[in-house]
């Protein structure tokens, strides 16, 4: 399991998500893997490419399994 820590910021969204952790090549793949229900959060199929995840929300896409936090 990762975490990705919101570094001065309330949230980061979905798409921008998978790739800044370099899940996928860009940002259309990005956008493609959720709209074909790749991608869960909290435990549910989330087909908002825009998603805004906060401190607590648990992504999985493929093997990985990220959860958001803030600075420690």
């Amino acid at each position: 399991m990762k975490e990705f820590i919101l570094e001065g910021h309330e949230f980061i969204q979905l798409n921008q998500l998978l790739k800044l952790l370099g899940l996928v090549e860009t940002g259309g793949e990005a956008n493609q893997c959720i709209t074909d229900g790749l991608v869960k959060v909290n435990g549910a199929t989330e087909l908002q490419k825009r998603k805004k995840l906060r401190e607590g929300d648990i992504v999985l896409f493929e093997e990985h399994k990220i959860t958001i936090v803030t600075e420690k």
